[in-house]
């Protein structure tokens, strides 16, 4: 008998000194400051019927090492069992999962770390299984790539980072289409079509889903879930309608 996993939608919740921001294609010049209460912001996600968070540590990525997760606790422990909670950014140690995970958090995020290891990855599936190891993949030109923000980063095919995880037992990629990110100009079908064709774990969409039917067409595609942030704090996605919208199968 075959178990369906809900279509998960994820509000993005960036951090960079305490504040809720949002990058342009990975672009720490380019962001945009959105509130400067994350815990509310995250709690007002809740409420609106979020299930699931995508907090992401946007110093520790840059500094290759965790610098908010005393913030994310506290986000976690503002939900109270509501909504779960995904942490990324700058995890790329063991001991730095264990410490993200401590939080309460129901899943970890790593990117660099994990493609350039692929050993790693797999010492951390079997540590905490594979549901709470997603693998996220920042794609710009087709490549998959470590420091995605940085321009010139190197990295490799998209399809090949993705095979190579599986191997080592990674079952969920979010993917960002970093030429899109936070330019609200919809998502890289062609890419995320792609990848959910290999059948080799689900796919969660990222960067530039600007509307609902963004976002609905992500699941038309076959993708897993989708990661929306700019949309939402922007007033062009009421994340009371997407929710609806997810729910019935049709515009709320």
């Amino acid at each position: 008998m075959w178990t369906v996993i809900p279509f998960e939608l994820l509000p993005a919740v960036d951090l960079i000194g305490g504040r809720v921001v949002r990058l342009q294609q990975g672009d720490f010049a380019r962001e945009t400051s959105y509130d400067t209460d994350p815990v509310a912001v995250a709690v007002g996600f809740a409420d609106a019927g979020a299930t699931w968070l995508h907090v992401v540590d946007l110093d520790g990525a840059r500094a290759g090492e965790p610098r908010q997760l005393e913030l994310a606790a506290r986000i976690v422990a503002a939900l109270r069992g509501r909504t779960r909670v995904e942490i990324g950014g700058g995890l790329r140690t063991p001991a730095a999962v264990d410490i993200a995970l401590a939080t309460g958090a129901a899943r970890v995020a790593l990117g660099t770390a994990l493609i350039r290891d692929i050993e790693f990855a797999g010492s951390l599936v079997m540590r905490h299984g594979p549901d709470r190891i997603v693998a996220s993949i920042d794609v710009r030109g087709g490549l998959a790539l470590g420091e995605g923000w940085r321009e010139g980063a190197g990295g490799l095919p998209a399809a090949d980072a993705v095979a190579m995880l599986a191997s080592a037992g990674v079952a969920t990629f979010e993917v960002t289409a970093i030429e899109r990110d936070g330019l609200l100009e919809g998502p890289d079908l062609t890419l995320l079509t792609s990848l959910v064709d290999l059948g080799l774990g689900r796919i969660i969409a990222s960067g530039g889903i600007a509307t609902i039917d963004d976002v609905l067409a992500v699941r038309a595609a076959g993708c897993g879930g989708a990661i929306v942030g700019r949309a939402i704090y922007e007033g062009r996605v009421d994340l009371r309608a997407l929710v609806a919208a997810l729910e019935d199968g049709s515009r709320a």
